[in-house]
């Protein structure tokens, strides 16, 4: 299919944090600077961008208060780990998202193959052919150091998954092919790592909890909701960003394709189903089972750490220069948003 989508020259962005504040608690970690002085000697190690794109990738991104928010309760090492990961994630994401690899497939693929060789075998050497993979290569260490087996297992098998939706958006990208609604969720589940998020919650706490307690059906379908709820404000953030950028792998899109909308029913529409996410997620939450005592307490304190981690991802989409320019949509009910050209993007 062929993507030809006209936009207005502007759209109204409702405030999703006012949505979500109810039930996902804002906290803010007192080690964030400190742990990103120390994550950014580290990342500075890899040949990823050159200086003066690092620096604007850096301002505009604001992984240090990122982190802070996303994993308040962390400790200094850990939370080091944390921002380490998100150099790590959004670096790679990016080489995808908007470099040349955006829509060949193939490129994407051969990209992962470097981390891929490493994932098993502790006693690999730290790749010297691709930053991406000696980066992860340094985080996996970390995570194996201190977290558990399951933790650690999860972590692989939740970049595999991010791995291979990466490879298939850059697919749609390359054909020209917007999916339907339901496909498009599914696979943006994994494109934005979510998986991933979850195992760093893990171990940016120390929980260890039984293989059992992750296939129980309502954990399920709370990750599930969890996933969504961070997942969807973010195409309403960087729609702007992207369309600009000529990539319509987006929710707004999607919907506004499949359902014939005008770009602001479709902001509109994702913004309720944002709403009503909430409400389901709230729902699973009163239906979780009891799983003994201690692993109850565990569970509550991962619930907790994966709720304080939605609401900081939230705020910083609308708090971050990477999705707005000139406008500061933070604390407002709702703001105008002008869609850029796509020479006013970087």
């Amino acid at each position: 299919m062929d993507v030809h989508l006209d936009f207005p020259s502007s759209f109204v962005l409702q405030n999703i944090c006012d949505i979500t504040k109810p039930v996902f608690e804002l906290k803010r970690n007192p080690n964030g600077s400190l742990a990103n002085k120390m994550a950014l000697d580290w990342f500075q190690r890899f040949p990823v961008y050159d200086t003066r794109k690092a620096e604007h990738w850096l301002k505009s991104g604001r992984f240090d208060d990122f982190a802070a928010l996303s994993f308040p309760d962390a400790d200094l090492s850990h939370l080091e780990t944390c921002i380490m990961f998100f150099f790590w994630a959004f670096s790679t994401d990016d080489l995808s998202d908007e470099g040349d690899l955006q829509r060949k497939p193939e490129g994407v693929d051969d990209g992962h193959n470097a981390s891929r060789k490493i994932l098993y075998d502790p006693d690999a050497p730290q790749p010297c052919d691709s930053p991406y993979a000696a980066m992860l290569w340094d985080i996996l260490r970390r995570i194996r150091s201190t977290g558990n087996q399951g933790t650690f297992r999860r972590f692989i098998q939740a970049y595999l998954q991010f791995s291979a939706s990466q490879i298939q958006q850059a697919s749609n990208r390359s054909l020209d092919r917007i999916p339907p609604v339901e496909e498009f969720i599914l696979m943006r589940r994994a494109t934005i790592g979510a998986a991933l998020v979850e195992a760093m919650v893990e171990y940016s706490l120390d929980i260890d909890l039984p293989e059992y307690v992750f296939e129980d059906p309502i954990v399920i379908a709370m990750s599930q909701a969890t996933t969504d709820i961070m997942t969807w404000p973010n195409d309403l953030c960087s729609f702007n960003k992207e369309q600009a950028d000529g990539d319509y792998q987006n929710l707004v899109c999607v919907l506004k394709q499949e359902n014939g909308l005008s770009l602001q029913a479709a902001v509109d529409i994702l913004t309720s189903m944002i709403q009503d996410r909430v409400k389901e997620y709230v729902d699973f939450k009163q239906r979780l089972p009891s799983f003994g005592p201690k692993v109850d307490a565990a569970l509550r304190k991962y619930h907790a750490a994966l709720e304080h981690f939605v609401q900081g991802c939230i705020v910083w989409y609308y708090s971050s220069p990477r999705y707005f320019k000139d406008v500061e949509p933070l604390g407002k009910k709702e703001v105008v948003i002008e869609l850029f050209l796509k020479k006013d993007v970087a």
